[in-house]
């Protein structure tokens, strides 16, 4: 029993990361513009986050603060990094698809020439903070839920979980969402009621960047302690997530859960008794959500329904 629990919590750690920039990923996608660029505004965030941190540690600040300030920092810097797309997505009408490649390139090549400059040598940015919060009193002694929910987590898990219902909220009840909704679906017909297309989407696309830029540093925090300039394709999982949940929040949570649960056999396959007797090698496991992903979108693309103005350059003077 105490392996299950271990490998449930350990699913909590790749899907928080994949849920919060999933979920940002959404809000731009359901207004109608593409962002492959997740994968890029995850590495500037969290070159940003993970940099702030490796400066402010040593000050006496508590973990759980610290790891709030280096979330609103990421987020800031995410937001303003998916400006530039929005800017040329929507302002400048370029193809959505280049602006995004464009941003995925630059983020690492910059994250890396900025720590060499800084730090005199290596691109690495070290950290020393762990964040794991060991038990929440009184609620980790809830009998089963306890174990699961609130022993060996991380205050983000919490964060994303709160920010997964304040999204559903959001694009399914609220004017704003169901602006954003209407604009990825048929922005003419929007913009014919007085919704400003323009407006609506870059507040989308930097929700986008702020809860990537997030998952950034959520990511290099719940598995490392130095920050590489690497987010090893959550990015990208996160877009297929995006297609595999239909673009709706209850399936991306789910699917994220999946994705997170392949990623852990990776790296704790040998733990499980069954897996270690297969005599199989690692890499085989480190695969497995690279290669589900392939398989569930060759599944599922066909029956995916995108928003039908998703990477459609909107020009107002072509109603």
């Amino acid at each position: 029993m105490s392996l299950i629990y271990q490998l449930i919590q350990e699913t909590y750690i790749p899907a928080t990361v994949l849920l919060m920039v999933a979920l940002g990923g959404m809000f731009s996608e359901r207004s109608g513009v593409t962002n492959i660029a997740l994968e890029g505004i995850m590495i500037f965030g969290g070159f940003v986050g993970i940099g702030t941190l490796a400066l402010i540690e040593v000050s006496g600040i508590p973990p759980q603060l610290l790891l709030m300030i280096v979330l609103v920092v990421s987020a800031i810097f995410g937001a303003l990094y998916a400006m530039l797309h929005a800017y040329a997505s929507i302002q400048l009408k370029a193809n959505q698809i280049i602006s995004a490649t464009a941003l995925n390139l630059f983020a690492p090549a910059f994250a890396i020439y900025v720590a060499r400059l800084l730090q005199g040598g290596g691109s690495q940015i070290q950290f020393t903070t762990r964040f794991r919060i060991a038990e929440v009193p009184l609620l980790s002694q809830i009998p089963i839920i306890g174990d699961l929910f609130f022993t060996r987590v991380f205050i983000s898990f919490y964060i994303v979980i709160i920010l997964f219902f304040i999204a559903r909220y959001i694009l399914n009840k609220t004017q704003f969402g169901l602006r954003i909704n209407a604009m990825g679906e048929n922005p003419q017909a929007a913009d014919a009621l007085g919704i400003n297309i323009y407006n609506y989407r870059f507040i989308a696309v930097m929700i986008s960047g702020a809860l990537a830029g997030m998952g950034g540093s959520i990511f290099v925090i719940s598995s490392s302690t130095e920050y590489a300039a690497t987010v090893a394709g959550f990015g990208f999982l996160a877009i297929a997530l995006l297609i595999f949940g239909n673009w709706k929040p209850t399936y991306v949570l789910l699917g994220a859960l999946f994705f997170g649960f392949l990623r852990i056999l990776g790296s704790s396959y040998s733990v499980i008794p069954i897996l270690r007797d297969l005599d199989l090698d690692r890499e085989f496991y480190v695969m497995l959500p690279y290669v589900f992903t392939l398989i569930i979108l060759a599944f599922f693309s066909k029956n995916s329904r995108a928003p039908k103005a998703l990477g459609q350059v909107y020009d107002q003077g072509k109603r």
